[in-house]
């Protein structure tokens, strides 16, 4: 029997995790293929997002277990939905939009993080640091902080420290208004300070 899209598209899922990322591509082409049910394009496209959607999952599940769930069943949305982006927003913006979706809703069936046992010995979802030791050390004591904020809080501040994202595309994502967004950063921010210190409570 002839297997159907959505399970090529998982097989596609788990083939990635072993495979190295990609750089340099159109986006926006690589969707209207995916569209077209091109397989090779999904891949590609996945292998764009896999490490950013980790990493932004990471922040607001809290449970490694749940985050590659979460991250597999974002994909596959796009593959499924793909014909609905219509480019009113950025691509990665609608994405992340159905991440951050993906990640509330788990969070009602696994309100609670766990200790992760493998943080230790896992190959980092970030590229290895090449800035200086000042900078690794700047972005592990904010990783730490934002421990203490609330999940909305640490998405906003995933999505502007971490992704580059102004506060217009974060209130597409998070779906809340501008104002909201800043409020939550205002506070974020007032936390981290505090949790900070020294030179890396001033680069806030």
């Amino acid at each position: 029997m002839r297997e159907g899209p959505k399970v090529h598209a998982l097989g596609a899922v788990t083939r990635l995790r072993t495979e190295p990322g990609s750089a340099g591509l159109d986006e926006r082409a690589l969707l209207d293929r995916v569209k077209a049910r091109d397989m090779d394009a999904f891949e590609r496209l996945y292998r764009i997002y896999q490490p950013r959607l980790a990493r932004f999952l990471n922040t607001l599940v809290q449970r490694p277990q749940v985050i590659e769930e979460v991250l597999d069943d974002t994909m596959m949305v796009v593959w499924q939905t793909a014909e609905r982006f219509q480019g009113k927003s950025k691509l990665s913006t609608w994405i992340f939009a159905i991440a951050y979706r993906k990640a509330l809703k788990a969070r009602t069936r696994w309100p609670d993080p766990v200790a992760d046992v493998e943080r230790d010995i896992r190959v980092s979802l970030e590229p290895a640091p090449d800035e200086g030791l000042h900078n690794q050390r700047l972005h592990d004591a904010l990783v730490e902080a934002m421990q203490q904020l609330s999940a909305e809080q640490r998405a906003v501040v995933d999505l502007t420290y971490f992704n580059g994202l102004g506060y217009r595309e974060i209130a597409e994502i998070v779906d809340c208004p501008v104002d909201t967004v800043k409020t939550r950063m205002f506070h974020a921010r007032r936390r981290l300070k505090a949790a900070l210190s020294g030179t890396f409570a001033d680069w806030l």
